[in-house]
């Protein structure tokens, strides 16, 4: 949205708006109006509040044509004195009770907003992964938070505006009619003489300021791009000082022009406004005054005087009633981007009668599973294994050949496009979807902390676990000695995404809050990657154990961390090109052995004791 727009502009559509403007159909109205229903008894009264307040806001301005006839001009101090406290008890009860209704109408739409975010979170949280690596985060945040605060200003502001401004024209309109229908229709024609010149200046002024803050974005750009310490630092090494200043120069001075030119609008709408808004009062002294002195002798000066007044009252309803298609157009495509995303339909769901066994032992089987992410590009091609339980199963290969992808068809983050992933004998889809995520534990290579202490993210997992099983697993992670050697122990705090700690420390935590839920299944995905030798060796050492000791998958691209596996699978572009144990997959001279020597044959530190291997 344009900035610093006061005044009128506001009130135009951009070419994008117009371009996406939603189609406003029957169905889209009776679902937006379904948010009303449940608080329609708080609406009836906001509407009453609004008759009543809006009706009594315009009895002062009739009032003074009273004040003037029968107080001043009548020489009635007495009257005078009435007609003035009438005036003031009615502003005030008018201001009490619009008072009652903001307070309505903000409790409506604090309560609506507070019901679609509840819905949007829940329905996010339904989501599938797929959903998260496919939608921008930022468009997702968006919709939860700018979008669904937008809904509060529809209903608060668009929809009480369109019924005061419409109550206000309307009582004014009648009020005229009653004094004297011909300078009612005077005061009618005068009304495009305020809206006129307003539409007008307002869209001038809407067009520069939108070219105005295309030109400050480009400036916005320039400056986080060549402030920044990298982009400073690659500014002085290529000697590119002077160029990006002219650069800046030229959108600063292009930003000054539209600024002053829209300036210098503004000051021309202010003056066609003080021009107009004078001739609508000048038109109707005149027809007054000709009424009264050749054809009605019943017209007083105090009428007059309040058919100028109300005609004043009428311009602004006018103005927003005349816009009114513009706020509902922009209304409409809010609640229509939230819509969308309640239209998307989770991927991963619980079958009809889904199955919770009372106990499971972590058995993963594989039948001919395939999974793409898109039909065009198979990702998983046919892969079949069996895992028993208490067994680990290492998973080797290149990048990108389907590695953590079939890993993540276990726990359903994603669902098979054919074949079968079996948990314990039973198809992953006939379980209860949380049942089968409280089984598995997955160590991830990038680990993820919550902003707050070691404690509170090892008690995510496990909210009643006690601090001596918080110890326990700490020590079986290989991270106690480190927790206990800080100040705070346990209540140390890690930072955002776990950033006060190093790469090994924020895994072995991971692996800490895995333990304590105590799942059926272990699977470490790249759990060493990209750590230095020392992390990774007192990683190492607490997987090692772990593996030994219940269900376990690894993925690894060092082939170090996966030794001790009772069965490797070679995975190349989706597919198992090679399996068995390490002893026998390292003559082969196939995928594995490249890997190994890859690995081994050029560290000449690791080549001491692990020696490139050549095939029989």
């Amino acid at each position: 949205m344009a900035r610093g727009l006061s005044g009128p502009g506001r009130e135009y559509l951009t070419e994008e708006e117009q371009k996406n403007a939603p189609k406003i159909t029957k169905a889209l109205l009776k679902r937006v109006f379904s948010y009303l229903k449940p608080y329609w008894k708080q609406l009836v009264l906001v509407i009453l509040c609004l008759l009543i307040s809006t009706s009594l806001s315009l009895l002062p301005t009739i009032l003074t044509g009273k004040i003037i006839d029968d107080g001043i001009i009548g020489r009635n101090l007495k009257i005078l004195i009435i007609l003035i406290l009438m005036s003031f008890g009615v502003t005030l009860l008018s201001n009490l009770i619009g008072v009652a209704q903001e307070y309505l109408n903000s409790w409506i739409s604090q309560h609506i907003t507070f019901d679609m975010r509840n819905q949007m979170y829940a329905h996010l949280q339904s989501m599938s992964q797929r959903f998260f690596t496919t939608n921008n985060q930022g468009d997702i945040i968006t919709r939860m938070t700018s979008d669904i605060e937008g809904v509060k200003t529809v209903i608060s502001s668009t929809f009480t505006s369109i019924l005061s401004n419409s109550i206000s024209l309307i009582v004014a309109l009648v009020a005229m009619f009653q004094k004297n229908w011909i300078m009612a229709l005077v005061g009618l024609l005068c009304v495009p003489l305020f809206v006129i010149p307003t539409r007008a200046a307002g869209k001038t002024r809407w067009t520069l300021t939108r070219q105005a803050q295309e030109y400050n974005d480009n400036i916005n750009g320039i400056l986080n791009e060549t402030l920044s310490v990298s982009g400073q630092l690659l500014v002085k090494l290529f000697t590119k000082e002077k160029e990006e200043y002219q650069k800046y120069s030229d959108a600063n001075e292009k930003m000054m022009k539209l600024n002053l030119k829209e300036s210098m609008a503004g000051r021309w709408f202010r003056v066609a406004i003080s021009t107009f808004s004078s001739i609508g009062p000048m038109l109707l002294y005149l027809a007054g005054g000709i009424l009264i002195m050749n054809y009605d002798s019943t017209l007083s000066v105090g009428d007059i005087t309040v058919m100028v007044a109300l005609l004043g009252r009428m311009y602004m309803p006018v103005n927003r009633l005349l816009n009114f298609h513009v706020e509902w157009v922009r209304s409409m495509a809010l609640f229509t981007r939230i819509f969308d995303y309640f239209d998307m339909k989770p991927e991963i769901t619980n079958c009809k009668d889904p199955l919770v066994p009372a106990v499971s032992h972590g058995e993963v089987e594989f039948k001919n599973v395939y999974f793409h992410y898109s039909p065009e590009r198979e990702i998983l091609k046919g892969i079949s294994f069996h895992l028993e339980p208490g067994h680990s199963i290492a998973i080797v290969g290149p990048s990108g050949a389907g590695k953590s992808t079939l890993v993540n068809l276990v726990p359903r983050l994603y669902d098979v496009t054919d074949g079968e992933v079996l948990f314990d004998g039973n198809d992953v889809r006939k379980l209860d979807v949380e049942y089968l995520r409280d089984q598995i534990g997955i160590v991830t290579q990038d680990t993820y902390l919550f902003n707050g202490t070691i404690r509170e993210n090892l008690l995510y997992a496990r909210p009643d676990a006690t601090e001596d099983e918080l110890i326990d697993a700490c020590r079986k992670a290989n991270i106690y000695d480190f927790i206990s050697s800080q100040e705070k122990g346990l209540d140390t705090v890690v930072g955002n995404r776990g950033l006060k700690l190093s790469g090994g420390e924020k895994q072995r935590v991971s692996i800490a809050r895995v333990l304590l839920k105590d799942p059926a299944l272990m699977i470490f995905d790249e759990a060493t990657s990209s750590l230095d030798s020392i992390s990774e060796a007192k990683i190492q050492d607490a997987i090692d154990p772990l593996i030994k000791s219940r269900t376990s998958i690894l993925i690894a691209h060092r082939l170090s961390t996966i030794l001790a596996a009772d069965e490797i699978l070679v995975v190349k572009n989706g597919e198992v090109v090679e399996r068995g144990q390490h002893k026998d997959l390292i003559t082969k001279g196939g995928v594995y052995t490249e890997l190994y020597n890859t690995q081994f044959g050029k560290d000449p530190e690791k080549n001491n004791n692990n020696p490139p291997v050549k095939a029989k």
